[in-house]
């Protein structure tokens, strides 16, 4: 077999190949042999139908394999020959079957990029000196009080500072729906219904509960905020909206007292110190897991950044789709509209493109690590792995495997498994120091990002989503 490769990109490279005759005819009669075996055909006796009557039934199918396992050889020749990683093969072109009995036929190659590896082992991360004091403890049982308060409705005064107000509201920019001004979908600031206000924080815009200070139930209020500089939507960092806002109830919060028999309520046979013992577990717990991911997420950003290479166009292509599916799928899930998709198209192609490109770039250094570090997923972490994916699949282990067979998932799972212990390798090896940095707990998430329109009853107020928010967050399995 004669093989040529010529380089077209640092991720791409034509195949020339040419097989003589020999060859040819010695890989045919094997298949031939191999159909001649499985054939019924009535009339002959299994594996004893002549070779002729074999070839005039299944001559198409023979060249096809023929030129499958052809094609198979040359690339893994190649592969081998000439230190190519190959991804993917297209379809052979220009095959030809010439006078002589020789093949000769040709196929572009997807190649994984060539880089040299950065130091990897001495990677420098940063993680926050936090630790869970008192004063989270504190704040987790307001949050718990506050999921067992009582409201009670108020029609004698005005809204005041530590009120709940119930409103409806909208926003207008420039006289016109802020939604419509900008052409995009604006989440909370576009408009809420029966949305429960704390009167004593900012959750929808700085100034905005303060501007209904001393309203009466049933007024209507109008007034402007201006939206902060770290919104989502560009087009409204730092614009000036104009409300429209109707006080619909007014609620006083009454908070439980902490005691042993509300402890017991909320964690079965306890009291006040094991419900704080459960609160502090659980903090940590939390804490322990936002540094993993931190770090994680810290280790990834500054390894990529240590090394640049081409990207295969078509496996950029391809994971740009995905990524742009699995925005427009949130965004439709979060009450987006297909109009309002369609108007962000551009936007989300571009954010598509860019999470697309660094997943990939991670991908390939990853798996090159896993490569010079022999990082590999033994048999039993395998069956481990497919066993805990069974059970919580409720499926037989046995059948859940086959089905994984089948699809082509295992050599996913595989995947995934090995570059998930590369970046366990990479951790360990990390060059960890503590800085002050404050790192935000999951109740203080919680507290600025809870969905409108009920009383957050972890945090004791509603605060704002926004639909926009769904295009910057973060990764796997």
């Amino acid at each position: 077999m004669k093989i040529t490769v010529e380089r077209q990109s640092d991720c791409a490279a034509r195949l020339s190949v040419e097989i003589p005759p020999a060859n040819l005819k010695e890989e045919r009669l094997k298949i031939i042999r191999a159909f001649g075996n499985q054939a019924r055909i009535s009339g002959f006796r299994p594996g004893k139908v002549p070779r002729t009557v074999i070839e005039k039934r299944y001559g198409e199918q023979i060249t096809g394999e023929l030129e499958q396992r052809m094609m198979q050889q040359a690339v893994n020749d190649a592969a081998q020959n000439e230190n190519l990683r190959v991804i993917d093969a297209k379809t052979p072109e220009d095959t030809v079957y010439h006078p002589d009995g020789a093949l000769t036929f040709s196929s572009v190659l997807t190649l994984a990029p060539e880089f040299e590896l950065p130091d990897y082992k001495t990677i420098q991360l940063e993680i926050p000196d936090r630790a869970i004091g008192e004063e989270d403890i504190e704040n987790e049982i307001q949050n718990v009080r506050a999921r067992y308060a009582d409201y009670t409705e108020v029609t004698d005064r005005p809204l005041q500072a530590g009120d709940f107000a119930v409103i409806d509201y909208r926003s207008e920019l420039d006289g016109k729906p802020t939604e419509e001004a900008v052409g995009q979908s604006v989440g909370y600031l576009g408009n809420g219904e029966d949305y429960w206000l704390k009167m004593e924080d900012d959750s929808i815009l700085p100034g905005f509960s303060k501007s209904l200070e001393g309203a009466a139930l049933g007024e209507e209020r109008k007034f402007s905020c201006i939206v902060p500089e770290e919104f989502p939507v560009e087009e409204l960092r730092q614009v000036e909206l104009d409300f429209h806002v109707t006080v619909k109830g007014i609620k006083v919060q009454k908070l439980p007292e902490l005691t042993d028999e509300l402890a017991a309520e909320i964690l079965p046979g306890s009291d006040i110190n094991g419900l704080r013992e459960m609160i502090r577990g659980n903090l940590e717990h939390q804490l322990n897991q936002q540094i993993e991911e931190f770090k994680v997420s810290q280790l990834l950003e500054k390894l990529t950044s240590m090394v640049q290479f081409e990207l295969p166009p078509e496996l950029v292509t391809a994971e740009t789709q995905g990524q742009a599916d699995e925005m427009v799928e949130r965004g439709l899930g979060s009450g987006m509209s297909e109009d309002e998709i369609e108007g962000r198209q551009d936007e989300i192609f571009a954010a598509a493109s860019q999470r697309a490109q660094t997943n990939l770039k991670t991908d390939f250094l990853l798996q090159r690590i896993a490569e010079e570090e022999q990082i590999q997923v033994t048999q039993e972490e395998m069956a481990n792995r497919v066993a805990a994916m069974a059970n919580q699949a409720k499926k037989p282990i046995k059948t859940f495997a086959s089905e994984l067979q089948k699809s082509g998932r295992l050599r996913e799972i595989q995947h995934s498994m090995i570059l998930s212990k590369t970046i366990d390798f990479l951790l360990e090896h990390a060059k960890v120091s503590e800085t002050s940095e404050h790192l935000e707990t999951d109740s203080e998430e919680e507290a600025t990002q809870a969905d409108p329109g009920e009383p957050d009853t972890e945090s004791g107020s509603g605060s704002p989503d926004s639909d926009a928010k769904e295009e910057s967050e973060k990764n796997d399995e």
